[in-house]
């Protein structure tokens, strides 16, 4: 991520995402803090809809 912009593409992506509660992202260090429903929603799911976005995500 590089700007501001891009901090809410991810928080909108994530946030539209069912099972997700809340989802917190910073330009510096780039991270996202989440709060989800494990039973409807795999870490794995949140990696993909972030990489789907054009973004890495580990």
């Amino acid at each position: 991520m590089s700007c501001q912009g891009c901090v809410k593409n991810v928080t909108g992506v994530l946030s539209a995402l069912a099972g997700v509660t809340s989802a917190e992202v910073t330009l510096e260090p780039g991270e996202a803090k989440v709060v989800y429903d494990p039973a409807s929603l795999t870490r794995e799911a949140l990696m993909s809809a972030i990489e789907d976005a054009g973004f890495d995500a580990s």
